[in-house]
């Protein structure tokens, strides 16, 4: 920052005061409403730039904030993917929500829920660095940092959403930082055999929508978390789609998705604490 002055003073006055006044307009820029937008931040521990999509409603913020939704996309997918899930804005700029969904470092990171090296039987590809997991996680965590710095968000309307891989990483997620999230909602939840410490996040609201014909995330891996919910005493709805596949469910829920997350705002009464975002100091 210091070398960025001193080489801003070296330029001619007029010069000078034009790119003060650029870099001030750009940092004041409130970020286009009512669309999805592709964005991007400096991935420091990635040594990348990372992607991110945003959606941001049209209307403006209640003095409380606005609830946020953290939307983790499926295997081989990415961040526009499911934002652009047919009706999910729809359902957000009817009931306000901002969405933003994070890269997860790439297409098959699995957020962290298959452990660190994110070594995944079937799953590695040559190019994925040893510690997949981790960085896929992080990536998450600095998003969301991102977007509550960027905006005034409900710290009471933080919401987890994922589809299959995804929904494998939200419960993941929100075992792991159970202090954020208000709810979750997880559509084929893909957890691999994996179990998490489900009783850390027993006071978290969570549904859970499966179809029973899915090939790629068998019902009965999704029964078997139902049965761990019940057993831990966490808050929970679920809806098993007769006739369900993987893919169509995840379209056809958002008025059940939503109308459980209105009902849903956080129960401690503390605000969250915000995310370590050690590698989120900028995005475009």
């Amino acid at each position: 920052m210091d070398r960025d002055l001193h080489r801003l003073w070296r330029l001619p006055p007029l010069a000078a005061l034009a790119l003060l006044m650029l870099v001030e307009a750009n940092a004041g820029a409130e970020a286009p409403r009512g669309r999805v937008l592709r964005r991007t931040y400096d991935f420091k521990a990635a040594g990348r730039q990372m992607e991110y999509a945003l959606y941001v409603p049209k209307n403006s913020a209640p003095a409380s904030g606005v609830p946020l939704i953290v939307a983790l996309h499926g295997f081989l997918s990415n961040p526009q993917q499911i934002v652009r899930y047919p009706g999910f804005t729809a359902a957000a700029e009817e009931h306000g929500y901002l969405i933003v969904a994070p890269m997860g470092y790439n297409t098959r990171g699995w957020y962290g829920s298959q452990g660190a090296d994110n070594r995944l039987p079937g799953a590695g590809f040559r190019t994925d660095p040893q510690n997949l997991g981790a960085l896929s996680e992080r990536d998450v965590m600095n998003v969301l940092a991102l977007v509550r710095r960027e905006f005034r968000i409900d710290p009471n309307r933080i919401y987890l959403l994922g589809h299959s891989m995804g929904g494998g990483g939200a419960v993941y997620l929100t075992t792991k930082y159970p202090r954020i999230w208000a709810a979750t909602a997880t559509i084929a939840p893909a957890l691999m055999g994996k179990t998490h410490p489900l009783e850390k996040a027993r006071h978290i609201p969570s549904l859970v929508i499966q179809g029973d014909r899915d090939i790629l995330v068998p019902v009965n891996g999704t029964r078997r978390l139902i049965r761990q919910m019940k057993k831990v005493g966490i808050t929970h709805q679920y809806i098993e789609v007769r006739g369900g596949d993987h893919l169509f469910i995840a379209f056809r829920y958002f008025r059940e998705i939503f109308a459980f997350f209105n009902r849903s705002p956080r129960k401690l009464v503390e605000a969250p604490p915000e995310p370590a975002a050690g590698d989120s100091e900028r995005s475009s």
